[in-house]
């Protein structure tokens, strides 16, 4: 990885543990039929786009998720904690890890996240870590819910490319989503598929040449 100057990286199982199984079956407790083709890693219910890109409020989403298990009681905590089951945890060694790769490139985080979701991981932050934010991880973090653009449409990473100023072949993507990978290389980034656990995660940088 000679040339790579600049790192993109994912968030969830890249750096930060997620499970969608977990929330598959939080979602079927709750009702949902069908679940599979509701939520699920490579494919998903509309609902989940337009509120990864601001589209719909989160009392949208929750409407939506009332809907979908056809259950109109159900409160805004248990939509809430339903839906932020999936999310794990990260470990210290990541962030350490994080300052680390700044040091030698470039670095950004660009991560499809939602309002509901990205509350939650702000508060976990501050009371796991005492981090406020991701600011001093990155030179910057760009969420989807916030640019209301999500992976792994093209728009998203040139939007990225063209604010930083960043040379697409000289620019790595790291991502654990196959399709996100193709929308990445569709504008000429450099990838690689996140095939390990975030605790893995400087193994794998290492195994790839950016350690």
């Amino acid at each position: 990885m000679q040339h790579i100057k600049n790192i993109i990286f994912d968030y969830g199982n890249v750096i930060f543990d997620i499970d969608f199984k977990i929330a598959q079956a939080s979602f079927a407790k709750l009702g949902v039929a069908d679940i599979e083709n509701f939520f699920a890693h490579k494919s998903h219910n509309q609902l989940f786009d337009d509120f990864e890109t601001a589209t719909i409020s989160p009392a949208e989403f929750r409407a939506g998720i009332r809907k979908a298990a056809n259950k109109p009681d159900l409160t805004d905590a248990q939509i809430d904690e339903a839906w932020n089951s999936l999310l794990i945890g990260t470990i210290q060694q990541n962030h350490d890890l994080l300052l680390k790769v700044k040091e030698k490139y470039r670095t950004f985080l660009l991560s499809n996240n939602n309002e509901i979701h990205y509350d939650w991981i702000i508060n976990y932050l501050k009371t796991t870590f005492q981090i406020n934010n991701y600011d001093e991880y990155f030179e910057k973090a760009y969420f989807s819910q916030h640019m209301k653009l999500r992976k792994p449409n093209t728009n998203i990473f040139e939007q990225v490319l063209k604010e930083n100023n960043l040379n697409p072949a000289e620019t790595l993507f790291i991502d654990d989503s196959p399709q996100h990978i193709e929308g990445a290389k569709k504008v000429g980034l450099n990838t690689l598929l996140m095939t390990e656990k975030p605790a893995q995660l400087q193994a794998f940088l290492k195994a790839n040449g950016i350690l």
